[in-house]
Parts: C-alpha cells; structure tokens; sequence
C-alpha cells in the first residue's frame, strides 16, 4: 500500500485544513484572540490579571433593583411636588410617552443624612447610616421607557444586539481570585428577569466568563447550584472520570486549535468538579454567628446579601444581586405600599452588608452599586388595560432622569451628583448617561473604558461601544 495514500475519508472541511488553508486561520485565531493588553491568553482564563492601572476597587457587588424604583420616593427629593399635588405640573415639556395624570408628591418623609446632610426617604434608613460613604447620581438618563432594552443597555452596553455583560466584561480583565468558584455570580430568586441570561451574559467573548445563575428562593446547595454534588461516586472516582475526559477533549483541541467554545466547556468541567466543596462552604450562611444573621434580617434578599459577602470573601470578582423575580419595583399602582415593602426587604441587608465590610476591611476595595434600569414619573399613571387595574396611586416607567448610587472602593462618598428637574422628571444638570456610569465603574476598576477592548468579527468592541465619559465627580 503506498504510504502516502491514506484511505480513511477524510471532510471537506479537514481537505482543506490539510492542504495548507489552516496555516493562516491559525495566524488570525493567534492575533484575534490577543488580549486587550496585547498579552497572549493564558491557559487558564480565570487567573487573576492586572488591570490598565492600579484601582482600589477588586471586586463588584452590583445590586439591581429590577422594574425601575422611583427616585423621587428614594434617592431625590422634590418637594415642589406637593405644591401642585393634583394638578398639572407647570412646564409643558416634561410629557411622557404614555398618558400620564397630575403631580403625585411623595409618600415618605425625607430627611438629611449623615455629616454630609444628603436628603434620604425614611424607607433607606439604615442604608442611610452609611450616606457619608454613598455617592447618588441624581441625573441618571437612559434612551427609552421600556424594561427589556433598558435591562440590556444598563448590563451590557447595548439594547438590542447581543454584548458581553459588565460582569463578563471585568471577569475577562481582572479573572478571578478563587479558582474553585466562578469569577462572576448572578442571583436572583424565583427564575429569570426579563431579557434572562442576557443580561450576564458573556456574547462574543468565550463562555467561560458568563454569570454562572443561582436561584436563591432555595436555602439547600443542591438546589442553589444543580448538580453541585455528585451523589454516586467520590472525588477520587470523579477524578478519573475527568481525567479521561480531560485526555478526550484536549485531543479533540489539539485537531481544532484555538476553539472558545471548546475551551471553555473544558473549563466548566474543571471548574464544576472544584465547586463540589468550595460552594458547599459559600452559600451555607447557617455558618454564620447569631449576630451576623440578626443584623442582615431575614427574607429571601438579606439572605442574597450575606451569601453576596461570604463570595466576595472568598475572591469572587462580580456579584450581581437581583431583587425578586420579574419586575418588583415596577409599581404602576399601589406604589407606597409596595415600595415600603419592597425597601423593607432590603434595606435592613444593605446597611448590614456596608458594615460587615467595613468591619472585614474589605469595603475599600469593594464597588457596590445600588439602581434599576430607569426612575418613575414624578406624575401619577392613569389607568390602561392591563396595566394599573384603573388605580391611580402608581408612576409609570421614566428613562428621562433616575438615580443610581454608588460606594466602596474609589468612591467620593457623601455627596449627589447631577440633578433632576425641580419635579424629579429629567436630568438637567451634570447628565449623566448609562454609558457614563459604565465608564466610570470601568475606571474605579482600573480601566481605561476607551482601550478596553475585544477584538470580534473584525472589530474592536468595548462596553462602552462608541460613548461615555468618565464622571470625575463620582471619583474619590
């Protein structure tokens, strides 16, 4: 038989693989798959890397307040309100795309705060012990009134195309501190948000860096994390059984060089059999002493929370903290008491978290980041089919003018940046955009939002896209 006829089929793709065309597709992959810092990529993704410069921030605790809180009943009194309850509001220009009715003022009462004297609704009170260390944005815009784009554009830059999320973003810069955990977790209680597992999800970079989902309505780790423990066989069987494969897929690698999808599904195999001890330990908050779990309070969220911080503990780089399920702060009608009992959930978890960090000395180099993905009017809502059930004690969704707040690592505490209207309907001084906020989180992390790229079908992509400015004011 001559040896150079191998009479096994072969594809048309491996002929043409064969016959010399891979050469320059292993070239590209090569250049294409560089890093923003123009480093070769590691073996493994997750190791911890450094950033363009040097931050105070590590880590990111990012809570969302999912359905759009009203920050005129939070973060941004407006008094002015109570002089035209039940009238129209003087200026003709502050008009939302849907019917909307007269000034609805707040239902709480607001008082100044810390040394720093910032104004807070009674329902943050005990996030407001910590108001010398929070920065609000009050002059928050975002592009249009609707949750499902304004979900995506707030986690990942864009509100329609498919983008790597902020937590995907930063765990592809700075990996991970804890190789036994995922570099970034997203909880959230009782199923998915709008948009899903869009928005932590990783796009076009490799899959390794997408939010790993965690349904914390279940206090048991089997339930927290499936298939977390292997109830069959032990770690040394497991073992074998990984190895083995491990020899599969990196033969299967070594034909297909340069494969993400293939790398990172190598990755989670690894990484699911390191979990089995690790996460058994991170989420069991029962470990906890009396007084940590007497001051977190209990509920489904201050549960988030202690797990939140037993996480970043642990070198988890991004946690994204989703308050209930669907759209819980999106109150069309009966606002006040949903509202009380929406921040009654949380507020109490908040304040504790702050301190625990603190006390742990932690909280300098920890960003947290509190804020939905727009505000509410500062009118009522009149009834709509299907919308408030003919109530009218609600606000309807308001992307003109919001606020989010920040603290921790890098943070200029004690201080409001921006501000609304004297009605609270849109940002008019200082504005400061969804891509601004991303920039700036970008920054406190130690990156340049501008050179902080991936390279993808011929482009160089960024969070940020083709916008954002820094808000300087934000930086301590």
């Amino acid at each position: 038989m001559n040896p150079l006829f191998d009479p096994s089929p072969v594809t048309r793709r491996e002929m043409l693989r064969k016959s010399g065309v891979g050469f320059g597709m292993l070239g590209l992959a090569a250049v294409m798959n560089q890093d923003a810092r123009g480093a070769e990529p590691s073996l493994n993704p997750l190791l911890p890397k450094k950033p363009h410069f040097p931050a105070k921030a590590k880590r990111v605790i990012h809570i969302f307040a999912n359905g759009g809180p009203s920050h005129v009943d939070t973060w941004d009194h407006k008094p002015g309100l109570a002089k035209y309850a039940g009238k129209a509001l003087p200026n003709p220009n502050l008009r939302t795309e849907r019917k909307t009715g007269a000034a609805l003022p707040t239902f709480y009462k607001f008082e100044k705060r810390g040394q720093c004297g910032l104004e807070v609704s009674e329902l943050f009170e005990h996030t407001a012990k910590h108001i010398d260390d929070i920065c609000v944005i009050r002059s928050m815009h975002a592009d249009v009134p609707n949750h499902e784009p304004s979900l995506l554009l707030m986690n990942c830059g864009d509100a329609r195309l498919i983008r790597p999320s902020m937590g995907s973003w930063l765990t592809y810069g700075l990996g991970s501190e804890n190789q036994n955990l995922p570099g970034f977790i997203a909880m959230c209680p009782g199923g998915y948000p709008i948009q899903e597992s869009q928005n932590w999800q990783a796009g076009f970079l490799p899959g390794v860096y997408q939010g790993t989902y965690i349904d914390t309505q279940h206090t048991a780790v089997e339930k927290l994390v499936e298939n977390v423990k292997n109830n069959s066989l032990g770690h040394a069987a497991q073992r074998k059984q990984l190895d083995l494969l491990m020899k599969l897929n990196q033969k299967h690698q070594a034909e297909r060089p340069n494969d993400p999808q293939l790398e990172a599904r190598i990755q989670s195999f690894e990484l699911a059999y390191r979990m089995q001890t690790e996460a058994t330990d991170a989420f069991d908050v029962s470990r906890e002493p009396k007084h940590i779990l007497d001051a977190y309070g209990p509920g489904t969220q201050a549960r988030q929370l202690l797990i939140t911080r037993r996480l970043i503990e642990r070198g988890v780089r991004f946690v994204q903290v989703w308050h209930g399920e669907g759209q819980p702060w999106d109150n069309h009608d009966d606002l006040e008491v949903n509202h009380r009992r929406l921040a009654g959930q949380c507020d109490k978890a908040i304040g504790a978290l702050i301190s625990d960090l603190k006390r742990l000395g932690m909280f300098e180099e920890t960003l947290i980041i509190w804020g939905g993905e727009f505000g509410r009017t500062p009118v009522v809502e009149l009834p709509t089919p299907g919308s408030n059930a003919g109530k009218v004690n609600g606000r309807d969704h308001n992307h003109h003018g919001f606020s989010v707040w920040l603290a921790g690592g890098g943070v200029k505490g004690g201080q409001a940046v921006g501000a609304t209207d004297e009605f609270g309907f849109q940002a008019v001084e200082n504005k400061v955009h969804v891509y601004d906020l991303q920039a700036t989180i970008l920054r406190l992390m130690g990156f340049d939002h501008e050179k902080f790229t991936y390279r993808y079908a011929g482009r160089d992509f960024r969070l940020t896209d083709v916008h954002g400015q820094v808000v300087k004011q934000v930086l301590a």
